[in-house]
Order: C-alpha cells, then sequence, then structure tokens
C-alpha cells in the first residue's frame, strides 16, 4: 500500500523532459533516459536473464538487508530470485546506457545479488566494476554467469559491505558511479552515503535503488537530497540519482521514465 500511495504521489508532481531548464538534466534525459536505440548489449542482457528465469536449482540466501517482501524462506529457487528480486529489463537497460552517456570508467555496487545489474554494468568494456555481495551463494551463481558472458572487467567480493567498503576507501580510488542496491534501510543507507562520499568527484553519479521502498527509505532519500555536497538529484520513482557538480544551481526533479 505504501508504495501505491508513493507512486501516485509521484505521478502528481513528476515531469518528462519539457520544461527542464538545467542543460545538463535536459541532455541527460533527453540522450540517454529515453533513448530507444536498440544496443546489441540487450541481446547479452536478455540472454543473461534468460538463463537465470530458466535455472530451478534451490540455494541458501542469507539475507542481510530489509529482507524480501515475496520470499518466506531462505531457501530459494534461482528462476524465482531472477524474476522476483533481479532488477527489470528496463531498469538494467538504463544502468547500461548511464554509463555509456556518462563515459564511467569506475563503477562500484553494492549488492550483485545474481548479477543483472552488474552485468549492465560491465557490458560497457571500458569499465571496471567492483561488486560487493555479502551471500556466498548468489555471489557462485553470478561468478558463474560472469564467467559465462565473458564479463572480465567484474570484481567481484564476497564479504560484509562494512569491511569491503572501508578497504575500498582506504585505497582513495575516485569513482565515476556507485550503485547502493544492497540493503534497503534508513541508518545503513545513509551510513553508505556517508562512507563512500569521499570516492566522488565532481562528476561522480550516485545511484539508490528502490528509494521509495519504505517510509524510512524515503526518509535516507531526501536527507541525501539535502547533503551539501548534492547539487542535483533525479527521483525515477524506483532509482534515485544524485550529482556532485559544483558548477550546478541546486535544483531537485522528478522524471518519469
Amino acid at each position: 500500500m505504501h508504495q501505491i500511495i508513493a507512486y501516485i504521489k509521484f505521478l502528481w508532481r513528476s515531469q518528462n523532459q519539457h520544461g527542464l531548464h538545467s542543460p545538463f538534466v535536459y541532455d541527460l534525459v533527453t540522450k540517454c533516459f529515453y533513448d530507444k536505440t536498440q544496443f546489441e548489449a540487450y541481446d547479452v542482457l536478455k540472454e543473461y536473464r534468460k538463463e537465470l528465469v530458466e535455472n530451478h536449482d534451490t540455494i541458501s540466501v542469507t539475507d542481510f538487508g530489509a529482507g524480501s517482501r515475496v520470499f518466506k524462506s531462505n531457501l530459494r529457487e534461482i528462476s524465482a530470485i531472477a524474476k522476483n528480486a533481479g532488477i527489470p529489463k528496463r531498469r538494467a537497460k538504463l544502468l547500461y546506457r548511464l554509463v555509456q552517456h556518462l563515459e564511467c570508467k569506475t563503477v562500484i555496487e553494492l549488492g550483485t545479488s545474481l548479477g543483472i545489474a552488474t552485468a549492465a554494468f560491465a557490458l560497457n568494456k571500458n569499465a571496471q566494476v567492483t561488486s560487493i555481495e555479502g551471500c556466498p551463494e548468489t555471489a557462485r551463481i553470478a561468478q558463474q554467469q560472469f564467467n559465462k558472458f565473458g564479463l572480465n572487467n567484474i570484481q567481484l567480493k564476497i564479504r560484509d559491505f562494512e569491511s569491503a567498503l572501508s578497504n575500498i576507501v582506504t585505497k582513495n580510488t575516485k569513482a565515476d558511479l556507485i550503485y547502493f542496491d544492497g540493503n534497503h534501510k534508513k541508518e545503513p543507507t545513509l551510513q553508505y552515503f556517508s562512507q563512500l562520499l569521499p570516492l566522488a568527484h565532481n562528476d561522480t553519479v550516485f545511484i539508490f535503488d528502490d528509494i521509495h521502498w519504505s517510509t524510512e527509505m524515503e526518509e535516507a532519500w531526501e536527507q541525501i537530497k539535502a547533503h551539501p555536497s548534492v547539487r542535483v538529484s533525479i527521483d525515477t520513482f524506483y532509482l534515485g540519482f544524485v550529482f556532485f557538480r559544483k558548477e550546478q544551481a541546486r535544483e531537485h526533479f522528478n522524471i518519469r521514465l
């Protein structure tokens, strides 16, 4: 019920490309968000997902986040995970286009799951993707998929987010894109945001999955938007984007995809 009400509110205040006065956001929306090009990578993503949907093996999932609204047991079919918990095809395509449009070279992902979003990032061959997953079993399936599809530009780290991020932040390697999709709770989301802020440069984008998942996720999203370092935010309902471009006037957008 919460998401239904939240979506109605989103539709009421959202817009498309018309009336966007920010050249950067207009360019992003028209040339990336609304790009209708049928990229060859889409065929690979389709096959990647198809193999998972047709895999009826059962694995034991270790869930570190907010839990599942679909699954009642930690024993789950890979097929069911791909259908119910994997990123939808349309959003996976958007992530692929975004890396291409912004020419991202360094990508960090929190929450690999079965690796559908990871594959979308990595199909941009110039990108180096670091993906962190706490569940050994889902990570094992994802790694098998990466190997099968020749996605050699992915480094998969199987460990808890806290220790993995501490190690990444210590290296202080700047990231072009960071995707937050591993914990749909307010406090961990804010913690990871703060922890990874030092890795952001002027053109970095942070992407948050399921920002309207719950009231507390909406609260986290509002706090992130209000952070002094954030110059531009885009709410597409399911995904929230924040940019740190110092040359931009501070603006917040709600864009229909």
